[in-house]
């Protein structure tokens, strides 16, 4: 039975303790290791930007890939711990939840520090309402990167799918960018990103139909504005009844959205984590009656 209790003790580390200390925690190894290549690589032309870009995409999964095969060389004990740390590590819970509540607040100049750190946008112009939107927006998308994606991957490929999957998804966040530094440089981490977020975005999706299924199909129906990132943001707007809009990208109708509104995207996002969690701990007791 060790493999319900890997995901138990993971998911009580990350809502009790949250995040690992930031030297001891591997997507900070991955960023190190990625923005090493980042500043030493003189850019040239787009194939071989492309080419030493998915060269260190490459080099960095298997970084992850080895990490996640090394509990296994280690005494049983130790290596099991050493599962439970990996597997946290690969997911934020807590913090995410965290991050998005700290954006409440009064003093829209207060707000606005908050919003930038979950944001990539340019909020320095952005009225409450917009900032209000970008906060329930990066909750609802970060839902499948943080929650639901690195645990489905997890539940199909064990630690190495979770870490993988941690792995390309901090690829994207540091160079998976369409500008002229990263346009050929990121794009096979951009593209590999999209790949495995393809059905964990809609997945997410999936969890709110309890709330509303006839609104959530209504709005995932619309959400036509991206590959994946505009699915659950779809879902959460259709839930709340609110819009939410990243100015000449998307716009989902609603009420226009409030701090009382972030609170409720909050109270909606425990309870389709606590769906997702439900689903993967009853998955992880079934593969363990025909694994061990």
């Amino acid at each position: 039975m060790e493999y319900p209790w890997i995901f138990t003790l993971a998911i009580i580390w990350d809502l009790t303790l949250g995040e690992p200390p930031v030297l001891l925690h591997p997507t900070v190894w991955f960023g190190k290791l990625i923005g090493f290549f980042d500043r030493y690589y003189k850019r040239r032309s787009p194939a071989l930007d492309f080419a030493a870009g998915a060269f260190v995409s490459l080099l960095v999964i298997a970084f992850a890939l080895a990490l996640s095969r090394l509990p296994k060389f280690l005494p049983k004990w130790i290596g099991f711990a050493l599962s439970v740390y990996l597997l946290k590590s690969s997911f934020a819970i807590k913090s995410l939840a965290q991050h998005v509540k700290n954006t409440i607040r009064e003093d829209i100049e207060e707000q606005r520090r908050y919003v930038r750190w979950i944001v990539s946008r340019d909020v320095s112009k952005l009225d409450r309402a917009h900032l209000n939107s970008a906060a329930i927006e990066s909750l609802a998308e970060n839902i499948t990167d943080s929650v639901v994606a690195p645990l489905s991957y997890y539940l199909i490929f064990g630690l190495s799918g979770a870490l993988i999957y941690r792995a390309v998804n901090t690829l994207d966040a540091m160079i998976g960018y369409k500008n002229e530094r990263y346009l050929y440089f990121g794009k096979f981490a951009a593209r590999l990103d999209d790949l495995l977020n393809f059905i964990p975005a809609r997945l997410t999706v999936l969890l709110f139909l309890p709330f509303n299924p006839r609104k959530v199909m209504e709005y995932w129906r619309k959400a036509k504005f991206k590959l994946n990132s505009d699915k659950p943001i779809a879902a959460m707007s259709a839930v709340l009844g609110v819009w939410l809009e990243k100015k000449g990208v998307y716009r989902f109708e609603g009420k226009e959205p409030t701090l009382d509104d972030i609170r409720r995207a909050l109270t909606t996002y425990w309870i389709v984590v606590g769906e997702w969690i439900a689903f993967i701990f009853v998955s992880e007791i079934v593969k363990s009656f025909f694994v061990q």
